[in-house]
């Protein structure tokens, strides 16, 4: 009689079946909803200024060319833009900490059931000022980035446990591919919407008639958008809750062997009750010294793996998370934008979401998916090295070059530029976001869940997660300030100058070189067991030196720097 290494044996020699599409599908719509969720935000946030800070009093007339359309105050902005990136991150802890507490499958349908309540809320803030809108948004959404936290230990956690040996990478990169999807559907949802509006309502630009050009029905605009965040989750919501525990927690942290043959023995169609001691339901098969987050003997083993992983995301998210904040900022730089007096509120919102998509189109979103053709064969470490180069590369020659590749100021608010290589400019600039995706925006997300032991692999994504969140954190609120003009005037309205976009690209230079070489201190997991990456096969044979747990392979352990 064997024990539960038959059953994990299985999994990781089972050949990808039907389950294995159907697991990644109920996990990857969770990620659409989270990237559609944290992202759509950069679309209506403009729209959300003109709405609620517009100021008409001190008006000559109708068409004062000394007007600007209102915008979110400095603060506001960065909460509304920040708040559910804080949310995310304590949900990343908590529901890290609670998957290997509780059992992936009992918190997995919670953090779902919260985004979709907190997204159809987001949508119903309602106030009688300003302040009470904006007050209730950044609630709600706070609430609603905690669900989204939730999600990435969880299903980074549940796919890894779930798939087999060979196809590991690709399957836990085509959960995560699917944030570049939500960001896509998130900015064709934002075009479709203002795009009905903008044709029904037929609003004049600011410059032709100010007040005019910001119609009150443009406040459905952006409840619609964010209130539409709550579909995607709804569908999968009863297919979550049916998913059967992982066969690795439940048969080396419940230690329930018989359950966890089940449960496999269903999900892969095969019946382990035959070929395996299933009269251990509740009691270890033998004594084992399992050490938990806070012991010497976890440092020793994975303490540098931690680090490491922990400080790629945070370094990646910085760069990552900025650039999707200031796109806007460059889009009307090179005149992919008009300015905002040449739109109407609508307009403006349909010309930046089309941006956007646009650039998801062709950089974020293939190389998600070249990542999950790729992550298996050449490894996830070169991907992430590759990735973290080829970012520090470009984000260099676009600080290099920047005045050349962008032009010169050809209008009085300093959102025009003429001459230059705009061509080239976004060139450049996208493939910073391909490799981000063909490169450390996937490969973080996936190196936490093998690493570390079943009993602390949700937690230690979490805490890796969470590492990556405060990256984001710190590229959304410090962003928002450092890529501001450095002449005094010609800031965005309510902020003090900035370091300037320029400065800002070569602060992310360093930032993503900075990535490059921490990825030193990640191990690559590629074509390995989960148990012999986290050591757990190792455990086993010194501690009951003939292995209770017998598997028909043994390898060597990785090296725990």
């Amino acid at each position: 009689m064997g024990g539960p290494d038959d059953i994990l044996t299985a999994l990781d020699k089972a050949k990808t079946q039907w389950y294995h599409f159907t697991t990644i599908v109920i996990a990857g719509m969770g990620f659409f909803t989270d990237a559609y969720d944290l992202f759509v935000i950069s679309t209506v946030t403009r729209l959300l200024g003109r709405l609620y800070y517009s100021d008409y009093s001190n008006m000559v007339g109708v068409s004062d060319p000394n007007h600007r359309p209102g915008v979110l105050p400095a603060n506001v902005a960065a909460a509304v833009n920040g708040v559910a990136l804080c949310g995310t991150l304590i949900g990343q802890l908590l529901f890290g900490w609670l998957g290997d507490k509780l059992g992936r499958k009992k918190v997995y349908g919670w953090t779902l059931l919260l985004m979709i309540i907190t997204s159809i809320a987001s949508s119903m803030s309602f106030g009688q000022s300003a302040k009470a809108v904006m007050s209730t948004l950044c609630f709600f959404r706070f609430w609603l980035g905690v669900g989204i936290g939730g999600d990435y230990p969880l299903s980074a956690t549940i796919m890894s446990e779930y798939a087999n040996q060979r196809t590991r990478g690709a399957f836990i990169a085509a959960v995560f591919a699917m944030q570049g999807m939500g960001i896509l559907g998130g900015a064709t949802i934002s075009i479709i919407v203002s795009a009905m509006f903008r044709n029904a309502l037929n609003t004049p630009t600011y410059a032709e008639n100010a007040m005019a050009s910001t119609p009150a029905e443009a406040d459905y605009v952006w409840r619609i958008v964010l209130g539409l965040g709550a579909f995607p989750a709804a569908l999968t919501f009863y297919y979550r809750m049916k998913m059967p525990e992982t066969a690795r927690y439940t048969a080396l942290v419940a230690k329930n062997n018989k359950q966890a043959a089940l449960d496999m023995g269903r999900v892969l169609q095969v019946d382990f009750t035959g070929s395996i001691d299933i009269s251990q339901t509740g009691q270890p098969p033998v004594v084992r010294s399992e050490y938990g987050l806070i012991s010497k003997k976890f440092w020793d083993n994975h303490g540098i793996q931690l680090v490491g992983c922990a400080t790629t995301w945070f370094l990646l998210d910085i760069a990552f998370y900025s650039q999707n904040l200031f796109q806007k900022d460059i889009f009307s730089s090179i005149g992919w934008l008009p300015p905002p007096r040449q739109m109407s509120a609508l307009e403006e919102v349909y010309q930046i979401s089309r941006a956007q998509a646009l650039i998801a189109l062709v950089s974020t979103v293939p190389g998600y998916w070249v990542t999950v053709a790729l992550v298996d064969v050449i490894g996830r470490w070169v991907i992430q090295m590759v990735g973290f180069f080829f970012m520090t590369m470009f984000m260099l020659i676009l600080t290099l070059q920047y005045y050349t590749l962008r032009g010169s100021v050809c209008d009085d608010d300093a959102t025009q530029f003429c001459g230059g290589n705009h061509t080239a400019f976004l060139t450049l600039y996208s493939l910073t976001f391909f490799f981000a995706n063909f490169g450390p925006n996937v490969t973080t997300f996936i190196i936490p869940a093998e690493l570390f032991p079943a009993r602390l692999r949700s937690t230690c994504h979490g805490i890796s997660a969470a590492a990556g969140k405060a990256g984001a954190i710190v590229g959304a609120f410090g962003f928002l300030y450092a890529a501001q003009n450095q002449e005094e005037g010609k800031q965005d309205r309510g902020y003090p100058t900035g370091i300037g976009l320029k400065n800002s690209f070569l602060l992310l230079t360093v930032i993503n070189a900075a990535g490059f070489f921490f990825t030193f201190l990640v191990p690559e997991t590629n074509g390995k067991s989960l148990e012999d990456l986290s050591g757990e096969n190792a455990e086993n044979q010194m501690e009951n030196n003939v292995g209770a747990f017998s598997a028909p392979y043994r390898v060597k352990p990785p090296c725990n720097f």
